[in-house]
């Protein structure tokens, strides 16, 4: 997988997507393998054709001699829990050029657009050797803010004529985007939405040190893409020269905070089984007779409230 093999990189994929028992040793042994590659997360309303100007970008990546991974974040389909696999069929053109891996990955009804194991699917194509890592969600509205853990530039893209525009991309949307790009600018009311975001972005007061960017292109015909590309790179050079500290540590963090939940939740879950308890909770869920929620906290205080207790004393 080290070495850029595409069938080791699609086993050790596999690996992580169904948390398989070695996928805890694989991610620890690849971890200091990565950090080289750039990510770009690309998010937006379904419709809005992130998968065609994703094709764009990997085109014009490739004419400058980089190597691109794709991970394509799809709704899980109700019937086999797999990905719809639409974005592999949209870039189906590219999946012979050894240059490029693309991977569909399905959410599993995981909240935020990712899949819970995008991360560590993005440190799989980065320790590879890609030079350049895309994520693609789901396109699920506020959620999408969940991006924001795993890409260091976060375009975020939608069309006009979606209906209400500015209501797809408000809230945590316009605070995490840092390029905003209007695609199918050839249609109608193309510009007033470049307005409107705007004047949604002049309206958020959140303090920050780079200024995002309102873009238009028509993936179709691949007008506005260099441009884009353009400013993914210029946000890429500013990261790393006055946020790369910051946006590392975030990361860092938030990648040890999903590390600490998922072993407390695997040790207080092994522990109920050991007890025979866990059975007895499902079915209180089942019959309405108390809510997932406070049966959480109740156990978490059980097992963390004495230790808590005995240290203040």
């Amino acid at each position: 997988m080290l070495a850029g093999d595409r069938r080791s990189i699609a086993r050790a994929i596999t690996i992580i997507e169904n948390n398989a028992p070695e996928a805890k040793n694989l991610i620890s042994s690849i971890y200091s393998h990565t950090g080289k590659a750039y990510i770009i997360g690309i998010t937006g309303p379904g419709g809005s054709g992130k998968s065609t100007l994703i094709e764009k970008i990997i085109r014009e990546y490739r004419k400058e001699g980089k190597t691109v991974g794709v991970i394509a974040v799809d709704p899980t389909s109700p019937f086999t829990g797999g990905a719809f696999l639409g974005d592999r069929v949209r870039m189906q053109d590219l999946s012979t050029d050894e240059g490029v891996f693309i991977r569909s990955m399905a959410t599993r009804n995981y909240a935020g657009g990712i899949a819970k194991a995008t991360k560590d699917a993005a440190q799989v194509l980065d320790a590879s050797g890609k030079d350049i890592v895309i994520v693609e969600t789901v396109g699920a509205g506020q959620s999408e803010v969940e991006i924001i853990k795993v890409a260091q530039t976060i375009v975020v893209l939608f069309a006009p004529g979606l209906g209400d525009e500015i209501q797809a991309i408000k809230a945590g949307i316009m605070e995490i985007g840092d390029i905003f790009v209007v695609n199918k600018a050839d249609r109608a009311n193309a510009d007033k939405a470049v307005m409107d975001i705007q004047a949604m972005l002049q309206l958020n007061n959140k303090e920050r040190t780079w200024t995002p960017t309102v873009l238009k292109t028509t993936a179709l015909t691949g007008e506005g893409v260099l441009q884009l590309m353009k400013k993914i790179e210029e946000h890429s050079l500013f990261m790393r020269k006055k946020l790369e500290r910051k946006r590392s540590l975030e990361k860092a963090e938030a990648e040890l905070v999903e590390a600490i939940k998922e072993k407390v939740a695997n040790s207080i879950i092994k522990e109920l089984r050991r007890e025979g308890k866990l059975e007895d909770f499902l079915q209180k869920i089942l019959q309405k007779k108390v809510d997932p929620a406070s049966i959480a906290e109740k156990l978490v205080n059980k097992k963390f409230g004495k230790q808590g207790q005995k240290r203040r004393d």
